[in-house]
């Protein structure tokens, strides 16, 4: 025979939210979800605010000596479609004399994995002379890739290549760094990376401007390097 049934217990529902009852206590609920709201989109606004006039096209941007590719990741070793873009607009900078040295600058904190030796190859299979190609090993991030150039590498003007939802970031970060940039933004189709892209960068804003306004070192500094001087000495025949 079958035990006795048991009383099925039914979970509890969970307790409802206790809106503010009193006037005064709504208004102030109201202010803070609206200084929340002003706190949230603060960064974002500051970086439009700072980038926007610098941001044009390949075919606008005024010329500069030195392009600076930002990495975006490896497949098996080679560019993801993304950097292959970012590498495509550089090499075409060069090739129509809007910049004479092309520095990139990505993640090598693994012996596996080598963004800069990759992009570079990518370049010179795209006609831009090894000569005229600077790896920075220890771009681990925007701000990295930004305080290295200019201390390490020596990069006072520059043109900044990297997707259209990166560059406005991009560029704040490398003036705030002391480089006097321009940026050109890939045109890349709305797919599922483009939209991650553009959520990430949501976020990527607050740090940006703690960045801009602390100002840390990378995480590796290290000795300053003459390549870019050395490769812009041989554009110009110096």
């Amino acid at each position: 025979m079958r035990g006795p049934l048991k009383k099925l217990r039914l979970p509890r529902s969970l307790p409802r939210p206790r809106l503010p009852r009193t006037r005064r206590a709504r208004r102030r609920t109201v202010q803070a979800v609206m200084l929340g709201c002003v706190l949230a989109l603060a960064p974002a606004t500051w970086m439009h605010a700072v980038a926007d006039s610098r941001v044009r096209t390949a075919a606008e941007v005024p010329a500069q000596e030195v392009a600076v590719v930002f990495g975006a990741g490896l497949w098996n070793g080679r560019p993801t479609p993304y950097l292959a873009h970012r590498l495509d607009t550089a090499a075409e900078l060069y090739r129509t004399g809007k910049v004479k040295v092309v520095l990139v600058t990505g993640d090598n904190s693994r012996a596996e994995y080598d963004e800069p030796d990759a992009m570079r190859t990518y370049l010179a299979e795209r006609g831009v002379p090894d000569r005229r190609i600077v790896s920075d090993y220890a771009g681990f991030d925007t701000w990295d890739s930004c305080v290295r150039a200019k201390k390490i590498f020596g990069v006072d003007h520059a043109v900044l290549v990297t997707q259209g939802f990166h560059i406005r970031r991009a560029v704040a970060l490398c003036n705030a760094a002391g480089v006097d940039a321009y940026g050109v933004g890939v045109v890349e189709p709305h797919d599922a990376t483009w939209y991650y892209g553009g959520v990430r960068e949501m976020f990527a804003a607050g740090k940006a401007s703690l960045d801009a306004a602390l100002r840390p070192d990378p995480h590796f500094l290290g000795a300053k390097e003459p390549g870019v001087h050395d490769a812009l000495a041989d554009a110009t025949g110096r």
